[in-house]
C-alpha cells in the first residue's frame, strides 16, 4: 500500500464521515505528488492531566507524526483550559480539578516523552486557553445552542452514572462544547483521537458545519490493551510507559499475553507492513510466541531508546530469566525481614509496597511463595519479586 493508504488504514478504527471521502481529499491538489496533495489543518489535543504517558497514548501521536511526514499543517494542542474542566469521556466519575500550575508542570514532562514519537520541530504547539479564556458567557450560551442535552446524557458512561445516582457535574456538559470550539477556532480539517474521544470530536464537526458550512473529518485510532489484556492503566500496573528504562520496557513486552503480539506490532511500532504480515503468518503457523515477543521487544526499545540498548536488554533478559541468573546480589543484615529486603526493588521503593506484593503472593523465596512480610531473609536465599526481578541474598 502507498503512504496515504497506510495512514488511513493502519491502526485506524473509524473515519467520519468516511474513508473514501478523506482519501479523495488527501489525493487532491498537487497531481505531481499524490503523497503531499493539499495541505490540511490536522490536530491532536491532549489535556496534560498526568506527568507520565504510556505507549497506548503514543498511538494517536504516531498517527499525527504520519501526517507530518505527508507534509500537512499539524498542530499539537495542549488543553490547558479544558484540563481545568476535566474530560470524563472514559471515566465513571468526575475527574479531579487541576490547578493551572499543575497543568503546566505536567506538560513539561509530557512533551519530553511525546518527542520520542513526534517531531516538534515540524509541529505547531498551541494552548487552547489562548481563545477559550476570551469567551464571554453569552458566547458560551450561543455555542451550547448547537447541541442537545439528550446527546450528552445518551453517552454510555454518563447514562451509567445517572442510573447509579452518581453525580454528573454541569461543567462536564461543557467539555465537548469547548473541544468543539477548539476545532472550529483552528479551522480544522482532520481531528485525531482515540475511540473515547469520538463524541467530543464530533462536536467539532458540528460547529464546523453549522458555523462555517465546512465538512471536517474525524480519524479514530486504535488502542493498546495493557500487558494483562485489560485497559492500559497506572492503577492496574499493566502499562508500558514511554519513560521506562530499556530493560523494564523489554521485560514488560515479554510478559504480554500472546494474543496481544500482533496488536502491539501494528499500533506500538513502525514495523513495516510486510514484516507484520510475516509475524501474523508465523503466529498462525504455531511458532513459539516467545520468539516474536523478543522481536517485538527489540523493535519497541529501539524506537524509544536505541538499537544498542535494545540488544543489551534482550541479552540481559536471556541471562536473567531464561538462564535463571539473579539480577542483583544483595547484602542482608541479621534479622532483616523479607519486606525490608525487597523494598528498594519495588516500583515505589517502599516497605508498604513490598508488603503489598508479598501479601498478593508475588514474591518467591527459593522457588516457594512466601506471604509473610516478616519472614527473616537468610544468606543464600534466592528471591523473585514479581516476574522480572531476581535477588540473591549474601
Amino acid at each position: 500500500m502507498d503512504k496515504i493508504e497506510e495512514v488511513l488504514s493502519r491502526g485506524v478504527t473509524n473515519i467520519i464521515p468516511g474513508k473514501a471521502e478523506l482519501e479523495k481529499l488527501l489525493r487532491s491538489g498537487n497531481k505531481l505528488n499524490i503523497y503531499l496533495g493539499i495541505k490540511l489543518n490536522i490536530y491532536l489535543g491532549i489535556d496534560p492531566t498526568a506527568t507520565k504517558i504510556h505507549i497506548g497514548h503514543g498511538v494517536p501521536l504516531r498517527k499525527l507524526q504520519e501526517f507530518v511526514e505527508l507534509g500537512h499543517k499539524v498542530t499539537f494542542l495542549i488543553g490547558d483550559f479544558t484540563a481545568l474542566i476535566g474530560d470524563s469521556s472514559d471515566k465513571e466519575s468526575e475527574r479531579p480539578i487541576l490547578t493551572y500550575d499543575e497543568i503546566q508542570e505536567n506538560f513539561k514532562t509530557y512533551k519530553e516523552q511525546a518527542s520520542k514519537i513526534l517531531d516538534f520541530s515540524k509541529v505547531e504547539v498551541k494552548f487552547n486557553s489562548e481563545w477559550l479564556k476570551k469567551l464571554g458567557f453569552a458566547d458560551v450560551v450561543k455555542l451550547c445552542q448547537h447541541f442537545s442535552v439528550g446527546d450528552f446524557v445518551g453517552r454510555e458512561l454518563i447514562k451509567k452514572r445517572l442510573n447509579a445516582g452518581t453525580k454528573v457535574g454541569l461543567h462536564e456538559f461543557l467539555y465537548p462544547v469547548m473541544q468543539g470550539y477548539d476545532s472550529y477556532f483552528m479551522n480544522t480539517d482532520i481531528q485525531i483521537g482515540g475511540a473515547d474521544q469520538t463524541f467530543n470530536m464530533q462536536a467539532g464537526r458540528t460547529l464546523q458545519k453549522d458555523m462555517r458550512s465546512k465538512d471536517s473529518f474525524v480519524l479514530v485510532t486504535g488502542y493498546l490493551e495493557g500487558t494483562d489484556g485489560r485497559k492500559m492503566s497506572k492503577s492496574w500496573g499493566n502499562a508500558i510507559w514511554i519513560s521506562d528504562s530499556p530493560g523494564e520496557m523489554f521485560g514488560k513486552v515479554m510478559s504480554l499475553h500472546d494474543n496481544l503480539i500482533l496488536q502491539y506490532f501494528i499500533n506500538a511500532t513502525r514495523t513495516p507492513d510486510e514484516k507484520i504480515k510475516e509475524v501474523e503468518k508465523r503466529l498462525k503457523d504455531g511458532e513459539n510466541p516467545l520468539n516474536l515477543k523478543k522481536e517485538l521487544g527489540v523493535a519497541l526499545v529501539t524506537e524509544f531508546h536505541s538499537k544498542e540498548t535494545a540488544e543489551k536488554a534482550e541479552k540481559n533478559f536471556k541471562e536473567t530469566f531464561q538462564e535463571k541468573r539473579p539480577t542483583f546480589d544483595i547484602k542482608v543484615a541479621s534479622g532483616d525481614s523479607l519486606a525490608v529486603t525487597i523494598a528498594p526493588f519495588t516500583s515505589l521503593e517502599s516497605i508498604s509496597e513490598a508488603k503489598r506484593l508479598i501479601k498478593q503472593n508475588a514474591v518467591d523465596v527459593d522457588g516457594k511463595m512466601v506471604d509473610n512480610p516478616s519472614y527473616i531473609v537468610k544468606s543464600g536465599d534466592e528471591i523473585k519479586v514479581g516476574s522480572r526481578t531476581f535477588l540473591k541474598a549474601k
